[in-house]
């Protein structure tokens, strides 16, 4: 890890995995922010602020749907037009969305017009724009809003302090210079995408390169074939996984891997949950949406990787009112070495620290069996 993280740092890790996850939940920290940390350690969050949602000139991040809603570099924006068309026509995405393309394109039309004269805007500043109770119970407005922004019309300008997505015209966000860039083909993007997917992965399945931008599987399976053809992607057979996989000819095999981390639920290395389990043996699921006497392992679950394994699990929260990372249970793997809980300390020191917060209060630690 560097000293002193900059934002060339920041540049290349968000280069190498070519998205970094959104997601809402603020337990520990907002998951996009996660990937860097567990790369780099301790870094000031406000270069991702300001990569994605800053002034104009130093903007290299966009908001875009991906693998899911996700903070991608300018340079994938022409890679995902096919799908910002798509979603112009009305194909794919949410059923409640594609009517906007449709019987309802002229009320989605009305709003990016008031956008367009009034500047930016969130849901909560149209009249109706406010959700309903409950999740995902999203009003008009907001439904004619996300259909815009899958379609490509609008982006995201900024997020307010409650995260909450202010939408723009996209010519007043995307630099014209990569606007301007062409369109590839659809097989074209395709494969790009594909290519970028094994580049971070090194080796995979066919599933595991679809799965990393969410892919059709012809769309894949199509790409993969081209890129077999043309010796980007080698056919391998990984010991233990029972089925085809492919190795990226720059992929490179360390001698050695050493190294700690806390994972995000939503880092590459293991959003794949069949990938996760097959490359190390991990069963891991996600349980905030699991009632609380129902969660095996809590409530916010941190992989702990250590050199070429994940070792144990914590369920971390940030008491920022007191100052406090609580561990409110640690569950170490069978089989992890004896330095596990030691070498689990560091790293949620390091958070703590990254985190502004003053200690951390560790309650249950338990080996399973």
């Amino acid at each position: 890890m560097p000293e002193t993280v900059g934002t060339h740092h920041l540049r290349r890790t968000v280069d190498m995995l070519s998205l970094h996850q959104i997601d809402s939940v603020n337990v520990a920290v907002r998951a996009h922010y996660l990937p860097a940390f567990s790369r780099l350690g301790s870094y000031d969050r406000a270069l991702i602020d300001r990569a994605a949602w800053g002034p104009k000139r130093e903007r290299r991040l966009f908001e875009y749907w991906a693998h899911e809603a996700s903070l991608l570099p300018m340079a994938l924006y022409p890679l995902l037009r096919w799908r910002m068309a798509q979603a112009d026509r009305g194909e794919g995405g949410w059923t409640s969305l594609r009517r906007f393309a449709t019987e309802r394109r002229g009320a989605a039309e009305a709003v990016l017009a008031r956008i367009r004269s009034q500047g930016p805007m969130a849901a909560s500043d149209f009249e109706d724009g406010k959700s309903r109770s409950g999740w995902w119970e999203w009003g008009d407005t907001k439904q004619a809003l996300e259909w815009l922004f899958r379609a490509g019309h609008v982006t995201t300008a900024t997020r307010r302090g409650s995260f909450e997505r202010v939408y723009d015209v996209t010519e007043r966000v995307i630099p014209a210079a990569i606007r301007d860039l062409p369109t590839p083909s659809d097989a074209d993007a395709f494969r790009a995408l594909t290519e970028r997917a094994a580049r971070t992965l090194g080796v995979a399945t066919e599933t595991d390169l679809r799965d990393y931008f969410r892919l059709k599987p012809e769309a894949a399976r199509a790409s993969v074939a081209a890129l077999v053809e043309d010796g980007v992607l080698i056919p391998v057979a990984v010991a233990g996984w029972g089925r085809s996989a492919y190795l990226h000819r720059d992929a490179r095999r360390p001698r050695r891997i050493a190294g700690a981390a806390l994972l995000a639920p939503f880092d590459p290395l293991i959003w794949e949950r069949a990938r996760t389990e097959r490359l190390f043996d991990f069963h891991y699921r996600i349980e905030i949406y699991v009632p609380a006497e129902k969660r095996r392992h809590g409530y916010y679950v941190l992989p702990f990787l250590l050199d070429d394994r994940i070792v144990a699990r914590v369920d971390v929260k940030a008491d920022r009112q007191a100052g406090k990372l609580l561990a409110h249970r640690v569950t170490v793997e069978p089989g992890a070495p004896a330095e596990t809980v030691e070498r689990l300390g560091i790293e949620l020191r390091r958070m703590a620290g990254w985190l502004g917060l003053d200690e951390i209060a560790v309650g249950v630690v338990v080996h399973a069996e």
